[in-house]
């Protein structure tokens, strides 16, 4: 279960990236046209069946095979928390807690129990959410399981009106929604109590956030929920959608007689349309907090929604998207200079909520340099707004969305069911047009020459009122004083609209990308492996190719290249330079083209490469569609033989990473993450935080001789490709700009074993850093590990039973947390480790006891193995899942990569499901006994700040 994102004010913030040497200012004459408007509303995608029963319910059915052999069924809910009453607070959030918690045909914990036991895994497969105006469920089910499927429509309709609500089930139910409630608690939780209330206009809906509140979880009458479901779980504002690999005509016939004796009230309450109010006024609000470590300011301009109904509200939509992408790219260059004014900056245009949408204008400040950021947003703001853009800035802007559009139409055949799912929800909730790719595309091509420049300033030109604005400032505690006040702002504003900007100019360059064709190689060996689908170029520089054409996506490659070496061959007083070579090379550009450059010259194009080094490797990866392939690996042959490194934009990096960590040591919990690395690390530099001191230890012209010897010399490179391409098409492109990399002959040293492992033995730590109430219990045991396929799987079997038992034990037993977390990893480079974490929030009382019973239940399974029913749920999902994940890219990128950088059998996934499907409770009980010990335990705490 999870809840909708709420309103966090967070600033918008551009990385350096890559992005043409004469000035074009390009055409910003404006010529006002009067068009007509096509507001007829869209007809909804005919491949989904659509239709509406007697009683008011609304259903949506499609069949779509991706991924293969699944099946997407939802129950949505026009209810959510704006429906409570204020003996309610917090009832329509505990009402989708207790679907889990027994239903008319599945009593108690049956429901998810039964569901695990056929593999569909709570969270993954099963799910559900609440927030303001909706509460959704979801199951993900095996189309081919005619019984499974068949109870997954009875699940819905226990869902839609057979929720048990036992009394005792609700009381056990009070503790875990608390623990939620404790785990939100945070800096965004107190900043979003402050500023809900005027971003929403002081309306119902900020007196009525989902999680509810404390009193009424902990007190309210069975009775209240019991009504609240009576009144609003009805049919007339219920939708079922299912799609899938599916008879859409039986899955028609199985949900009308399903569901037509779902039943309303006799006497149906009216559901209100909660509207947030314009009140016409202007608010200000400072919010100051000790946590919060910079200024931001939100401006938010809030104007009544547009609708995406009709070919004209669709033109109007496209429109909002190329200004955003505009504005934008008027704020990228500037935080590619020395010392960029500010940390973030930016504007958006962007539906809202309760009928609204609002364009904020975001500044993420410099300490002590407020105003020069503040100057910096608007002032782009209003050079758009007397100048407006120019042709090529929304010719690229143009050519980047037809690009996304036709990327995805390309894959119309592979789209996700969950992608239509949400459409159709959206369409059922707000009636938001859902037309269908093919009718999205013509609409596209008619609509796109006609949108002129005075269409992008004109949006502009609507949306910058000074009305209905709210200025929210967010500071340190310690700033306070020193802020300026509404007038001050307003002065700032009004004093920067009479400033005469000049028009926006940009460089463009029109060299070819490098400045050196490859010099191509040649294929020497060719070995293909029918088992694994692969073929394996060995090229005349001593690299080995391997290739993997895929039909998962019809329009995607992706590449990886990797050699050992790494930082680890750097000493500590080069590792910051080592470390941060690839970010700098990265933002600096590329062969004849700036950063800058290249981000405009390349707009509308698929390609990317990026350069990475970690501790004991170094490479690249690159993603694209099928007719960029050769410009993604134009790129990944420059980065070996022309990287750049811009000192302008790296001084912008370093100085705002400076700034960035102002104030970090009064944030608790960054303190505490960072304590928490330090005593995993036995305190080593390459593993502790940031500092002021690490970041002096750069050296950008150390960093750049680093990386040019990490990548002056291919010679031992391994690369995979997988994807939609032809092997034959694609060999002269490997043999030019693979086979043309820079080899000595030798390969480059392997790498060093650092040794820097989480200590032994029993550590415990209490840090008294928080500012709420709550404990934050992390739980870390590791040590040496023979990493093999069997250990492999046996480990994984453990850390899915470990989860189940603990979910069982800390939050449906005990009432303790909200749902603990268990991660799990293991190398076996550069040496054999485990790790096994385990973290949760919980009351301070609570803390030491819920450690305690987690390290009995890993004690339990080391001794006794998980239950026959537990281990028969892993078996189960771990087969589902494997099913959908060796159909993707995805997988098998990263497959064919870890293999080669381990060294293991490529064909070790053909003996994998026979693993799995042989293993018993001796197995997990031995891999336990064999690597985890008790011996290695370390535990961290954090604790309120008031404990010292």
């Amino acid at each position: 279960m999870h809840l909708k994102q709420l309103l966090y004010l967070s600033l918008l913030g551009f990385s350096p990236v890559l992005a043409h040497n004469s000035f074009a200012t390009g055409n910003t004459e404006i010529v006002w046209t009067k068009q007509s408007a096509d507001t007829t509303a869209l007809p909804l995608d005919q491949s989904v069946r659509y239709g509406k029963l007697a009683n008011g319910l609304t259903y949506y059915i499609r069949k779509n095979s991706e991924p293969q052999e699944r099946v997407f069924m939802y129950l949505v809910n026009k209810v959510g928390s704006i429906l409570e009453n204020e003996q309610q607070r917090g009832l329509a959030h505990f009402l989708e807690h207790m679907a889990f918690n027994g239903t008319t045909h599945y009593p108690n914990n049956a429901l998810v129990h039964y569901l695990q036991k056929n593999g569909i895994s709570f969270g993954a497969d099963i799910n559900a959410y609440t927030s303001f105006n909706e509460t959704v469920y979801q199951l993900q089910l095996p189309s081919n399981d005619s019984e499974l499927v068949n109870n997954g429509f009875q699940i819905l309709q226990d869902w839609a009106q057979g929720i048990s609500l036992d009394h005792s089930e609700i009381d056990k139910e009070r503790g875990v929604i608390l623990e939620e409630k404790r785990a939100g608690k945070s800096l965004g939780e107190r900043i979003q109590d402050k500023t809900l209330p005027v971003a929403l206009n002081q309306s119902l809906y900020a007196e009525r956030i989902p999680i509810g509140t404390e009193n009424v979880i902990q007190h309210f009458p069975y009775q209240e929920i019991e009504s609240f479901y009576k009144n609003w779980y009805r049919p007339n504002l219920q939708a079922i959608i299912v799609v899938g690999d599916i008879d859409v005509d039986k899955t028609e016939q199985q949900l009308k007689k399903q569901y037509s004796t779902l039943k309303n009230p006799a006497k149906p309450t009216v559901r209100p349309d909660y509207k947030i109010p314009l009140k016409g006024k202007n608010q200000f609000l400072v919010v100051t907090d000790p946590e919060i470590t910079s200024t931001s300011i939100d401006i938010s301009i809030k104007y009544p929604e547009k609708k995406l109904k009709s070919a004209d509200d669709f033109k109007q939509s496209v429109i909002k998207a190329l200004f955003n992408d505009m504005m934008a790219n008027r704020y990228n260059p500037i935080f590619r200079i020395a010392n960029p004014p500010f940390l973030g900056g930016g504007t958006s245009l962007s539906s809202f909520m309760g009928g609204l949408d609002v364009f904020q204008i975001q500044i993420n400040a410099k300490p002590g340099r407020l105003k020069e950021g503040f100057d910096a947003v608007w002032r782009e703001i209003f050079r758009a707004k007397q100048h407006g853009f120019t042709t090529a800035e929304l010719q690229r802007a143009k050519d980047s969305y037809l690009n996304q559009m036709e990327n995805i139409h390309q894959e119309k055949d592979k789209i996700s069911s969950s992608q239509y799912v949400d459409e159709y929800i959206q369409h059922f909730l707000h009636g938001t047009a859902s037309p269908g790719i093919d009718r999205e595309i013509e609409l596209i091509n008619t609509i796109m020459p006609t949108i002129a420049l005075q269409d992008i300033q004109q949006v502009l030109i609507q949306n910058l009122k000074d009305t209905d604005r709210d200025i929210t400032v967010l500071a340190p505690e310690g700033e306070k004083a020193q802020l300026p006040n509404e007038a001050t702002f307003l002065k700032w504003i009004s004093d920067l609209s009479k400033e005469k900007t000049a028009p926006y100019a940009e460089q463009s360059n029109d060299q070819s990308l490098l400045r050196s064709k490859a010099q191509s190689g040649t294929i020497i060996k060719e070995e293909k492996d029918e088992t694994l689908g692969t073929t394996t170029l060995t090229l005349s520089n001593n690299i080995k190719v391997i290739l993997k054409p895929t039909n998962f996506q019809n329009n995607q490659i992706s590449f990886q290249g990797f050699s050992y070496g790494g930082t680890s061959l750097y000493a500590d007083q080069d590792f910051q330079s080592a470390n941060n070579a690839t970010n700098f090379i990265g933002a600096s550009g590329l062969g004849n083209y700036t950063a800058d450059q290249f981000e405009k010259a390349f707009a509308g194009r698929t390609a990317s490469a990026a350069p990475f080094i970690t501790e004991t490797a170094q490479g690249i990866s690159g993603l694209s569609n099928n007719k960029d392939l050769e410009l993604a690996l134009e790129m990944m042959y420059g980065y070996f033989t022309e990287p750049r490194l811009d000192t302008a934009v790296v001084a912008g990096i370093l100085a705002n990473a400076k700034d960035n960590l102002k104030d970090r040591d009064k944030n608790g919990d960054v303190v505490f993450q960072d304590s928490l690395m330090a005593i995993l690390s036995g305190n080593n530099i390459r593993r502790t935080g940031l500092t002021i001191e690490k970041i002096n230890q750069i050296n950008p012209q150390r960093a750049f001789e680093i990386y040019k010897e990490r990548f002056s010399n291919a010679s031992g490179y391994n690369f995979t490709f997988v994807g939609s391409f032809d092997i034959e098409k694609i060999k002269p492109l490997i043999a030019t700009y693979i086979g043309g990399l820079p080899s000595t002959g030798d390969q480059t040293p392997r790498f060093r074993n650092l040794d820097i492992n989480i200590p032994a033995g029993k550590i415990e730590k209490k840090l008294a850093l928080s500012k709420e109430d709550k404990a934050m219990v992390y739980l870390i045991l590791s040590g040496n590990y023979d990493y093999n396929t069997e250990n492999n799987i046996a480990l994984q079997a453990f850390r899915e039973v470990l989860e189940i038992r603990l979910l069982e034990r800390l939050r449906e037993e005990e009432g303790g947390v909200y749902s603990p977390s268990i991660q799990m990893d293991y190398d076996k480079i550069p040496d054999g480790r485990y790790t096994i974490s385990v973290g949760f929030s919980c009351a301070v009382a609570n803390a030491d006891k819920l450690a305690q019973y987690s390290l009995e239940e890993i004690e339990k399974l080391k001794n006794e193995g998980p239950s026959e029913d537990n281990l028969n749920k892993f078996k189960t999902n771990d087969k589902l899942s494997y099913e959908t994940a060796i159909k993707t890219n995805d997988f098998w990128s990263n497959y064919l990569y870890s293999n080669l950088y381990n060294g293991d059998d490529m064909h070790r996934i053909f003996k994998r499901s026979a693993l799995r499907d042989k293993l018993n409770q001796t197995d997990i009980k031995n891999i336990a006994k064999q690597f985890i010990s008790d011996k290695n335990v370390i535990k961290i705490v954090q604790l309120p700040e008031t404990i010292k």
